[in-house]
C-alpha cells in the first residue's frame, strides 16, 4: 500500500501537466502564428507601398518571407504543437506516450526552434534594419518566446517517448535541403529593399559582404550544421532519459528505450 502511495505521489506532477500543457502548448502556437501574420501583414504593406518595380512585386516579397528559417520553423513548430495538443486531449484519459511519428516531428521542430533563438540572439540581435520594416513584438516571439517555450516543452512536456539515436539525422534533412535552395536562389532574385541583384535571407549568408566571401559562409553554414546536430543530440537525449525515468516510475507505461 505504501508504495502504491508512493508512486501517485510520484507522478502527480505529470498528471497535472498532462491536463493542462496541450492548451498551453496551443496558447504559444497561437501566439507564433500570431507574430508570423503580424510581420507578414507589415512586410506586404511596405511592399504596396513600395514604388520599384523590384520591390513592388508582391509574389517576390511573398515568396521571400517564407524563405527565412525563422519563420519556416515556427510555423513548423506551431503546427507541431497544435497536433500534439489535440493528440493529448483525445487521449488524456489513457497513459500512452506520444506516438512514435509526433516525437520525431517534435524532435525537429524544438530543433529549429531552439537553433533559431540561439543564432538570432549570437548573430543578428544587433543587426541593423530599415526603420519600421519589422514589428517589435513580433520579431521578440519569432526568435526569443517562442525557442524559449520549445526548449521548455523539450524539458517538461508530459508523455515523452524515446527516440533512436538516428532521428538526429532526419532532423538535419531539412536545414540542409533549406541551405541549398537559399545558396541557389540567392542569385536569381532581385532584393525588394535595396535593388541589389541577389536576395539573402540572413547577412552572414551573403557572400558579397561576409569577410571572405564563400569561404567565409560556408564557415557560418558549418557552424551553424553542428549547432543543429548538437542542438537535435541534446533533445533526443533528454527524451530518452525522461521516457526512460518515467518507465521506472511506472512500469505500466510503455516508454522503451530505442537504440
Amino acid at each position: 500500500m505504501t508504495d502504491k502511495v508512493c508512486a501517485n505521489v510520484t507522478m502527480l506532477p505529470e498528471a497535472n501537466m498532462t491536463t493542462w500543457w496541450p492548451y498551453a502548448r496551443l496558447a504559444a502556437a497561437a501566439l507564433s502564428l500570431a507574430a508570423v501574420i503580424a510581420q507578414l501583414s507589415l512586410t506586404l504593406q511596405i511592399a504596396a507601398a513600395d514604388t520599384t518595380p523590384w520591390g513592388s512585386h508582391l509574389p517576390t516579397v511573398w515568396w521571400n518571407f517564407f524563405s527565412f528559417f525563422t519563420i519556416d520553423s515556427n510555423i513548423l513548430a506551431a503546427v507541431v504543437l497544435i497536433t500534439g495538443a489535440i493528440w493529448a486531449i483525445r487521449h488524456r484519459r489513457d497513459s500512452e506516450p506520444e506516438p512514435h511519428w509526433f516525437a520525431v516531428l517534435l524532435v525537429c521542430a524544438s530543433t529549429y526552434m531552439i537553433v533559431t533563438g540561439i543564432v538570432y540572439n549570437t548573430l543578428l540581435r544587433g543587426y541593423a534594419l530599415p526603420q519600421g520594416s519589422t514589428v517589435p513584438w513580433s520579431n521578440e516571439v519569432l526568435h526569443v518566446v517562442f525557442p524559449i517555450v520549445l526548449l521548455l516543452d523539450v524539458l517538461l512536456a508530459p508523455r515523452r517517448r524515446a527516440l533512436p539515436w538516428s532521428t538526429i539525422f532526419i532532423a538535419a534533412i531539412f536545414p540542409i535541403v533549406w541551405a541549398v535552395y537559399t545558396m541557389i536562389r540567392a542569385n536569381l532574385v532581385i532584393a525588394p529593399a535595396t535593388g541589389d541583384a541577389w536576395w539573402y535571407p540572413y547577412p552572414f549568408l551573403n557572400p558579397n559582404i561576409v569577410p571572405g566571401g564563400y569561404l567565409g559562409v560556408s564557415g557560418y553554414i558549418i557552424g551553424i550544421a553542428v549547432a543543429i546536430i548538437g542542438v537535435a543530440a541534446l533533445v533526443v537525449w533528454v527524451g530518452r532519459r525522461r521516457a526512460a525515468s518515467a518507465s521506472s516510475r511506472s512500469p505500466f507505461e510503455s516508454r522503451t528505450v530505442q537504440k
